[in-house]
């Protein structure tokens, strides 16, 4: 039996890059669906649900492939944070985490239409910051651009400057918990590139 197209319904350069380095081969089809962000539904059930829209957006134009799609927010207690909108968001946003353990969570959906099939689910993240002052703020995002990236802050670029410490999946603050997902997507017939 032949493995089914994989697309990843994203364009972050982070997760083509992390599905890569497990050897899967996949397209990558940016999906158009909007972001839902609600106070009534945890950090896991937003990012579920919009991992979840965006799968389905793509899949639709695609339904002999398995679609995956995946939304990634940081949260501090019920406070959920996206990526900001412009540099001062940014520096409210990293400044609000300093000092204090949050939460990565990246939800995760595949579809497959044509096949009758769905998985979704989440991965959580803790992640502890460092105490830093406003000039070392600026200093870390004149290295990294914190715009496209959930919370401000990229984990795979200068983490050290941030992160005291992270515990759980490295790969899910990244925004894609490859642990989990490599098993999920053999479970869809979706199997990695013998050449790697």
């Amino acid at each position: 039996m032949n493995s089914p197209l994989l697309i990843l319904a994203s364009a972050s350069p982070r997760r083509a890059d992390l599905l890569r380095e497990l050897g899967f081969q996949f397209h990558v089809v940016p999906s158009a669906a909007g972001e839902i962000h609600s106070e009534n539904l945890s950090a896991g059930e937003v990012a579920q649900l919009n991992a979840y829209r965006k799968a389905r957006a793509v899949s639709k134009k695609f339904p002999d492939a398995v679609t995956l799609g995946v939304d990634t927010v940081v949260a501090l207690g019920s406070t959920l944070f996206g990526k900001p909108a412009d540099l001062a968001e940014a520096e409210r946003m990293v400044s609000a985490l300093l000092g204090k353990t949050h939460q990565v969570v990246t939800g995760v959906c595949l579809i497959h239409l044509r096949g009758h099939r769905q998985k979704s689910f989440w991965e959580q993240t803790d992640v502890t910051f460092r105490t830093l002052t406003l000039p070392q703020i600026r200093h870390y995002h004149a290295l990294v651009n914190p715009l496209d990236k959930a919370g401000a802050y990229g984990i795979q670029e200068h983490s050290g400057v941030l992160v005291e410490s992270i515990s759980g999946s490295f790969s899910n603050v990244a925004g894609l918990p490859l642990e989990r997902l490599q098993a999920e997507l053999a479970a869809f017939g979706i199997v990695q590139s013998a050449a790697r």
